[in-house]
């Protein structure tokens, strides 16, 4: 594991790019996929906040809207780069597939419940946000869907957030509407559309499928074309409509 990893880590620049440099630096596109991958470094800002400044800025007026309100927007996940969802990625294969004896393939169908593939998250672009409000004290996981609904610890913040969010331009991403596949519900995770939605719309021109099979990270050796078309159109596309 030890020299797999380190192996792995060696290539920052992009396994996965060296077949497609025209690809990856092509100046026909308004964010690069090294951007859009999260394996390239972009500016980020404010303390405990790191989103692109259009979104950050946009979020500091929110979080001062809701304080107002007795709500206290705190940031739990903002900006990550390909190297961290790797490594969230690889630290639920392994405990899965080895504390969990599960298949690998069931342990990747239990990985993309709420996690996305290395190079596929939005949290790679600078403007996605996982939130709660800070005023309530909540024992364990705090991104628990549960504790969002009626009566609950963030109940409020929700209900807050329903009312609100769209006047600063952040949407939910994965709603709880019948029928949508992919992620699982999630009243945490807010994007800031005026940015999300054309980065979205760049990452779809990629070939997405391709990206990936270049990939090398536990797991990768099990990512079918079946898996990844699906992958595709039910994690990456199916979200918020407002979104796309």
């Amino acid at each position: 594991m030890e020299r797999r990893a380190f192996i792995k880590k060696s290539g920052v620049a992009g396994l996965a790019l060296a077949a497609l440099p025209n690809l990856a630096f092509s100046k026909d596109f308004e964010y690069s996929i090294l951007e859009l991958m999260g394996k390239t470094d972009i500016k980020l800002y404010g303390k405990g906040i790191n989103l692109r400044k259009e979104a950050h800025d946009a979020f500091v007026e929110m979080k001062k809207a809701a304080y107002g309100d007795g709500i206290d927007l705190k940031i739990v996940s903002s900006y990550r780069s390909f190297e961290r969802q790797r490594s969230i990625w690889e630290r639920k294969f392994l405990k899965y597939t080895d504390d969990g004896n599960m298949a690998p393939l069931k342990a990747i169908d239990k990985i993309i419940e709420y996690s996305t593939i290395p190079g596929t998250s939005r949290h790679h672009w600078g403007t996605d946000i996982d939130i709660v409000d800070g005023n309530r004290k909540v024992e364990g996981d705090m991104l628990v869907p549960s504790k969002f609904g009626e009566g609950e610890p963030y109940a409020d913040f929700k209900k807050w957030m329903d009312e609100n969010a769209k006047d600063f331009d952040f949407h939910l991403v994965y709603t709880d509407t019948p029928g949508r596949r992919g992620f699982k519900y999630e009243p945490w995770h807010y994007s800031y559309a005026p940015l999300s939605v054309p980065m979205l719309t760049e990452f779809r021109r990629k070939n997405i499928m391709q990206l990936l099979k270049n990939e090398d990270f536990y797991g990768t050796e099990h990512f079918t074309e079946g898996f990844l078309t699906n992958y595709i159109q039910d994690n990456i596309l199916d979200i918020n409509t407002e979104l796309l």
